[in-house]
């Protein structure tokens, strides 16, 4: 588990290249404190930072074969590199090290770029091979690790992290404005792109080849769903019990102590038990709020259709007593929360603005103090069914049986009138299920862009960006809620799930672990029937029978999904967020994206708003408000004042 940089070597001498990787590499320190290494040559320079977590003493990077000729650098885990190895031994090839970075040497060897579909874990890779004057890079089928390039037609940069790329004396950075209505609508960057101009995300399950100046993508693995009829809702259970207890099992390797967050869900609660199970005293780690306003929440509960917590310390402590499991906790107040994002946002790369990334900043930090790896339960919703939105696909199909031209009049009517109930269902419904995508309109529908950002020329239509995967979905005979959970997997979860969970731990040098991405649960997912997933009552279903079957309370294995977590609807209302907020609001920044006016009536609405009427509720705009203060906090990390702290330390002719 590290961070890796590297770029081919087009523009300098030797002794500029060593410089510019180290600086790359000092960047993202906070990857790998535990060692570092490097490799250059006339053709690339690689850079690379450790966290020490299997084979202490060996298995240092950039690694190479016996002769030199293949170089690998390489971030993450590799949980059937002992099986990988016996077959490579089998053909002949020996071994030094005791780690996995080794198998993916003689791997590639092997099988040159086969090697990456054998791989089941997280990874992110980085293959220099010399005798081909070839750069061969990969990433993991869930897009678990995060892989960064920029090809401007001559020079490859890649790395763990974009900020590493500013320390490139030819890297040009800009902002990718084009990107900011996706942005808006979606809260993170839904496709390849980020928001720095031609700086993109290798997809997860591709690899690409870099060589003679071209780039071509390929990729080596696609989610296709296997539905099997043939079992009951039980034998389903089995089924996960057993893929996922073995699951964890493959994730315990390590030779550091281990541990687990835990939130008190289904989720984390299963990855916790089954690591207990295997070992003892396994260390739990929990977050929660100080929050200073409970009258007012109590108030928002009092008026919501769904059971409101804002603290899950006590389900936590209650579960870790119930398991046995020790449990240590961290409560994080207003003035905390709100300071951090800056930093937060620094370590996200890309603007970000889900406010879960916080709270999970915290528990890092926490977890860190004790131990090197922890698990989650990351990946659960996307595979088993858990959003409500997979609920609100329901609706939709019923409604999908009227006439598309009828619901495209609806919709068309409903867009050019003011807001009333039924509005956004009937603007949503009015196109193919890429429409009704929930997240393509999570904070901003489209028709309200034009409202929100300066001189937009439009129209906004985000559908666009997520329609490529619904058609890919579409051809493999599936109903909308198991279209809906493949586009899920394939851009949410990676674009916004694992990059913050990524992110948020490796900001504390924390690896983070993920039993539920694992190729063997996800083969069991994809055969699960819709009904045992999600249906009019139940989300998760299977995994919450599952849950019981090892004994959890009804508590644990019932308990909804919390549409939202954080007191920040709350603590917008206070002064020290308003305050603060304005000034950003009314930044310079700001004038030159956003209708200022328009942002600070959203803020002034929000602050004045009465949680005890239906008119006051419709003021509320937290999350139309966090996104767009968290882009302007990242755009001053990377292009205000303070981005001057980040530039290049070599100075080239």
């Amino acid at each position: 588990m590290c961070g890796f940089v590297g770029f081919t070597a087009v523009d300098y001498d030797r002794e500029t290249n060593q410089a510019v990787i180290k600086d790359m590499a000092d960047r993202i320190a906070h990857r790998g404190p535990d060692d570092e290494g490097f490799f250059v040559d006339d053709d690339i320079a690689m850079g690379f930072r450790r966290l020490s977590i299997i084979d202490l003493e060996g298995s240092r990077q950039p690694m190479q074969n016996a002769d030199g000729t293949v170089t690998v650098t390489f971030n993450g885990e590799i949980y059937n590199f002992q099986e990988l190895r016996a077959e490579l031994e089998a053909l002949g090839y020996q071994f030094v090290t005791n780690g996995d970075t080794e198998t993916i040497v003689h791997g590639y060897e092997a099988w040159g770029t086969d090697v990456f579909e054998r791989l089941r874990g997280m990874f992110a890779i980085a293959i220099w091979d010399a005798a081909k004057k070839r750069l061969v890079c990969a990433r993991d089928i869930f897009g678990i690790k995060p892989f960064y390039y920029q090809h401007d037609g001559n020079r490859l940069v890649y790395g763990s992290e974009i900020k590493a790329f500013l320390a490139h004396p030819a890297f040009k950075k800009e902002l990718n404005r084009e990107q900011l209505p996706q942005y808006l609508c979606f809260e993170y960057m839904n496709d390849s792109q980020t928001m720095f101009k031609d700086v993109h995300k290798l997809l997860p399950g591709h690899f690409m080849v870099f060589e003679d100046g071209t780039l071509r993508t390929e990729c080596f693995y696609k989610i296709t769903y296997k539905i099997d009829d043939s079992k009951s809702l039980d034998e389903w259970a089995d089924v996960i019990v057993k893929a996922f207890d073995e699951s964890v099992a493959a994730h315990e390797i390590a030779d550091v102590e281990i541990g687990s967050f835990l939130s008190g869900g289904i989720d984390s609660s299963l990855a916790a038990y089954c690591m207990g199970q295997h070992a003892p005293d396994i260390k739990t780690f929990s977050v929660g709020y100080d929050i200073g306003c409970e009258d007012k929440l109590a108030e928002i509960a009092a008026q919501s259709d769904f059971e409101i917590k804002l603290n899950e310390l006590e389900d936590a402590e209650e579960f870790a007593k119930w398991a046995h499991l020790p449990n240590w906790q961290v409560k994080v107040d207003a003035r905390e929360f709100l300071d951090i994002v800056p930093t937060e946002q620094y370590h996200m790369d890309e603007p970000l603005g889900a406010p879960s990334a916080i709270p999970l900043f915290f528990v890092s930090r926490l977890a860190r103090e004790q131990v090197k790896v922890v698990q989650s339960g990351e990946g659960a919703d996307e595979l088993f069914g858990g959003y409500w939105i997979y609920h609100d696909q329901f609706e939709f199909g019923k409604y999908f049986k009227v006439p598309r031209p009828l619901r495209a009049a609806a919709g068309a009517v409903a867009e050019k009138l003011p807001p009333f109930h039924g509005r956004r269902f009937a603007m949503r419904g009015s196109g193919g299920p890429e429409k009704s995508y929930q997240r393509a309109s999570m904070n901003y529908m489209w028709d309200e862009i034009p409202n929100v950002l300066r001189d937009y020329d439009g129209p906004c239509k985000p559908w666009e960006w997520c329609k490529p995967h619904f058609d890919e979905a579409a051809k493999q005979d599936i109903d909308i809620i198991t279209q809906t959970q493949y586009v899920d997997m394939v851009s949410y979860m990676p674009f916004d799930i694992c990059l913050k969970a990524d992110k948020m731990s490796m900001s504390q040098s924390l690896e983070l672990r993920v039993p539920f991405l694992d190729k063997k649960v996800l083969d069991v997912a994809l055969q699960l029937p819709t009904a045992c997933r999600v249906d009019d009552e139940h989300a998760k279903y299977a995994l919450r029978v599952a849950a019981s079957k090892l004994g959890f309370q009804k508590k644990v294995a019932n308990m909804p999904k919390q549409p939202f977590i954080t007191p920040l609807t709350v603590w917008l209302q206070t002064d020290l967020y308003y305050d603060r907020i304005k000034e950003a609001f009314t930044s310079e920044a700001a004038h030159e994206f956003f209708n200022v006016d328009y942002l600070v009536q959203m803020l002034d609405d929000h602050k004045s708003a009465d949680f005890s009427t239906v008119e006051g509720r419709g003021k509320l705009k937290m999350m139309r408000i966090w996104n767009i203060y968290c882009f302007l906090c990242w755009y001053e990390v990377f292009f205000g004042k303070s981005s001057e702290k980040l530039a290049p330390k070599t100075k080239v002719a």
